[in-house]
């Protein structure tokens, strides 16, 4: 017998990799939030396009911004109007703090400007990632990762997993190409041809387009199939948002996260139905919400507040 075909083969058992639940259900739609990423060169107007598609996804939103103060110069025109947090240290941490913070104000949306700074910015995770190699593993970058990709990932899925709508920009490597203008001569051309984030990042968002230097927004890739290739030049933002607002309201309603806070805060629950609890969460895909400790105030997430109140449950009856 094949190790395939006996249950009792170490090979066959599935590791303990923390999910126990694999049942099949049949697959539903619900309503969703935004997912969306902006890239482009520096002056192809991704901050002020994300600025209006933001809005037109939600009129009370706020702005994540590494940019030094950028998208405040643009408040107040066509009618925009948002709140804003500096950010002036880019370790990944911070920006689930803000998400969280953000998340905890009721903001519906949030635009984060940009979020190639929590890659190569001060402390971000490339800096992370020197850090740990230099103080930790003799200078050497494969084992930085070891610290640095945990934070990346836990950054990321915070972003995938707030409440919200969610809009980014990111800067674009930037490359010139020679290419024949409109009086038939060659000249030298801005291109942006990938984020400047860790390689792949682009696959985690719903919808991305890249921004060009005559300001044209270029979808690369979109689940919205009425966003699918569409190239607009000068966009206004405000119509891409209410395409995409469409695509998402279809489907039944989803689950707030915020009841789940509700729920695990209650003082009546047990141990056990924390713990039913947090298998729900994570059936759910919101264990990485970013929110605030009810109790201090802190950044955390959905699961790791819901494990922290099972283990002090724990520790409690055991005391």
């Amino acid at each position: 017998m094949s190790r395939l075909n006996n249950p009792s083969s170490p090979a066959a058992r599935p590791a303990d990799n923390g999910q126990t639940d694999f049942t099949f259900a049949a697959a539903t739609r619900e309503k969703a939030k935004a997912r969306l990423a902006i890239m482009g060169v520096s002056g192809s107007g991704k901050t002020w396009t994300g600025l209006r598609l933001t809005h037109g996804l939600s009129p009370r939103f706020a702005v994540i911004d590494t940019e030094r103060g950028a998208a405040s110069k643009y408040a107040g025109i066509n009618g925009v109007t948002f709140d804003t947090l500096q950010l002036h240290s880019y370790h990944p941490n911070n920006l689930i703090g803000a998400l969280a913070a953000a998340a905890n104000a009721g903001y519906e949306a949030v635009l984060v400007d940009s979020l190639s700074h929590f890659w190569s910015g001060t402390e971000g995770t490339l800096e992370q990632v020197d850090r740990a190699a230099k103080q930790r593993f003799g200078n050497n970058t494969f084992g930085g990762w070891k610290e640095g990709t945990p934070l990346q990932n836990a950054m990321v899925d915070a972003l995938l997993s707030y409440p919200g709508h969610l809009v980014a920009t990111m800067r674009a490597h930037t490359e010139w190409s020679l290419q024949t203008n409109a009086n038939g001569k060659k000249e030298p051309v801005r291109l942006g041809t990938r984020p400047e984030q860790r390689r792949g990042v682009e696959y985690e968002f719903d919808v991305v387009a890249q921004m060009d230097t005559e300001n044209t927004f270029t979808v690369i890739k979109s689940r919205c199939p009425d966003l699918h290739a569409l190239v607009i030049e000068r966009p206004d933002g405000a119509d891409i948002a209410k395409t995409l607002l469409g695509w998402l309201d279809e489907g039944a309603a989803g689950v707030d996260p915020a009841t789940y806070v509700d729920r695990a805060t209650s003082k009546d629950i047990t141990f056990e139905q924390l713990g039913e609890l947090r298998q729900e969460v994570d059936a759910r895909g919101l264990q990485a919400t970013p929110i605030l400790d009810p109790a201090d105030g802190t950044a955390t997430t959905l699961g790791d507040y819901i494990q922290a109140r099972g283990l002090a449950l724990k520790n409690g009856a055991t005391s």
